[in-house]
């Protein structure tokens, strides 16, 4: 091996080992999120990061988070239909629903690019946040899940109102 070759490969590590120490975390966040098993998202993750090492001398213009991130979220939405999402926070989400949530809410990914990421038009997007959000505000009878097992949401400002009054009564 060449001297130049040599000395580029220990520049790769180093800056890939100063890219996971930084960014690790947050996609390992997003994969949980995706896959609602931590094994499932470390697993993913794993093949997200070999991946990015391998085009990390490619990819030197290009910001490396967006392409560990798209990396991240192609591997998750092409997988087989039978290793769909179980369990996490987003369990009532489809796949796609997941996607959409994880990435404009969580990962703060404007409309237009999350849908140029997963090849779907702007409308589509903002159907499926939409209707992904009005699912998670909907879990209003699951113990110890988003509202911590404490009573259920109000279903309008009118039954909030009531509760409220209810409660000053007591």
């Amino acid at each position: 091996m060449g001297k130049r070759r040599a000395a580029a490969e220990l520049r790769r590590d180093a800056e890939f080992a100063a890219f996971t120490a930084g960014a690790a975390g947050r996609l390992l966040h997003a994969a949980t999120l995706l896959t609602g098993d931590r094994e499932a998202a470390d697993r993913l993750l794993t093949a997200t990061l070999a991946r990015v090492y391998a085009d990390w001398l490619r990819m030197r213009a290009d910001d490396p988070y967006d392409q560990a991130r798209g990396e991240l979220v192609r591997r998750f939405a092409y997988r087989p239909w039978w290793r769909r999402p179980q369990g996490g926070e987003l369990d009532r989400l489809t796949a796609q629903e997941r996607l959409v949530v994880t990435l404009r809410f969580f990962e703060g990914v404007a409309e237009e690019q999350t849908a140029a990421q997963l090849g779907l038009p702007a409308e589509r997007v903002r159907a499926i946040g939409a209707r992904a959000t009005a699912t998670l505000r909907s879990r209003r009878d699951d113990p110890g899940g988003l509202y911590g097992g404490g009573p259920a949401a109000p279903r309008s400002v009118a039954e909030a109102r009531q509760a409220a009054a209810e409660e000053v009564t007591r």
